[in-house]
């Protein structure tokens, strides 16, 4: 008599950050976590090579989720997760950057819970820090900035965040993600603060072969962004630190030659 239960594998999940973009750039451990699922929930943002590392026998579903454009509620992930991991097995969940940076992974883990799932994470290189740094953009410089903030730029009601009103005040770098959409209202935000000529940097699609970059200032940078023809994916980088920038180096040299000619 066959014991049917050898084929029934414990459900498990695992949360695992798929980085920036670049493939090059997910972690050793969530590649280990990769080799051994048997389905893999994937967001919009990740990069496909990257389920290569996937068993070819594991069930790949793409899920969505990006900015303006929900394939799948999060609910309908929620229980996509938890039947899969039932049914199946080891469900590893690949989200872009990092799962708890604007990622909800949080309450996926809840969810797992619910369900007496064991459950895990992975993390991520987050695209707030990563895609700034390999623009040559340092998010702290010594006498230039001391800390950083990371927000959102669309809070579920699709106003402003407080939080990026509040930023907007310190001398901290600011990245804004997914407020690409409202650049214009975030640069209005820091003109009230009088901060016209804060460098800003607007980098779509970073560590990709199809990113573009667009520098600038406060009131340059909604023009700068619709010249390069900006849209989402982006990050925003607010600060004195993006005067680094060969970019703005360059602006800063047409300006200096305008200005004192």
């Amino acid at each position: 008599m066959t014991d049917t239960n050898k084929n029934i594998k414990e459900p498990r999940i695992t949360l695992v950050g798929a980085g920036p973009g670049d493939a090059d750039l997910i972690t050793v451990k969530a590649i280990k976590a990769l080799k051994t699922a048997d389905v893999v929930l994937y967001d919009a943002l990740v990069n496909e090579e990257i389920l290569d590392y996937a068993p070819e026998t594991a069930t790949k579903v793409y899920v969505g989720k990006r900015s303006g454009d929900h394939s799948f509620s999060q609910a309908a992930i929620n229980n996509l997760m938890v039947d899969y991991a039932l049914n199946y097995g080891h469900v590893v969940r690949l989200k872009g950057g990092d799962p708890f940076v604007f990622g909800r992974g949080y309450e996926e883990l809840i969810v797992a819970a619910e369900y007496n799932i064991p459950a895990c994470v992975v993390p991520g290189i987050s695209s707030s820090i990563a895609v700034a740094e390999l623009q040559q953009i340092p998010l702290t410089h010594r006498g230039l900035s001391e800390s950083f903030w990371v927000v959102t730029g669309t809070t579920a009601s699709g106003k402003i965040s407080d939080d990026l009103i509040e930023a907007s005040r310190s001398n901290a770098t600011v990245v804004v993600l997914m407020g690409i959409h409202k650049l214009a209202a975030i640069a209005e935000v820091y003109k009230l603060q009088g901060k016209n000529k804060l460098p800003v940097a607007v980098i779509q699609s970073g560590s990709t072969e199809n990113e573009k970059v667009a520098v600038g200032t406060v009131d340059t940078i909604v023009s700068a962004a619709q010249e390069h023809n900006i849209s989402s994916p982006a990050i925003i980088v607010l600060g004195e630190v993006v005067s680094l920038h060969p970019k703005f180096q360059l602006i800063k040299e047409v300006y200096d030659v305008v200005t004192q000619g």
